[in-house]
């Protein structure tokens, strides 16, 4: 990986949409809901006043309007500040 947070901010490939639902009917692309979990891909080193908790690895859970959505080598991921994820699972 050739991207490095700064600061506070965590790099998150999210889990892949639901592709059908439970009753065995697919969902279209335009109706899927954004997934609200993923894996830590990337961590910045913290500031003086935020110690970082989430490391490379973690599932974690955020909100759904969290971070900033970004491509990188045709993968999509998001980029947010620690105080944005909800929990590590």
């Amino acid at each position: 990986m050739k991207v490095k947070p700064l600061s506070d901010r965590v790099l998150i490939e999210p889990n892949p949409a639901e592709e059908k639902t439970a009753g065995g009917l697919f969902i279209p692309d335009t109706a899927k809901e954004k997934p609200l979990a993923g894996t830590v891909v990337a961590v910045g080193p913290g500031t003086s006043e935020v110690k970082m908790e989430v490391k490379v690895g973690d599932k974690v859970l955020y909100g759904k309007y969290a971070g900033t959505e970004i491509n990188i080598d045709g993968k999509d991921y998001l980029i947010m500040r620690q105080s944005d994820v909800l929990a590590i699972i």
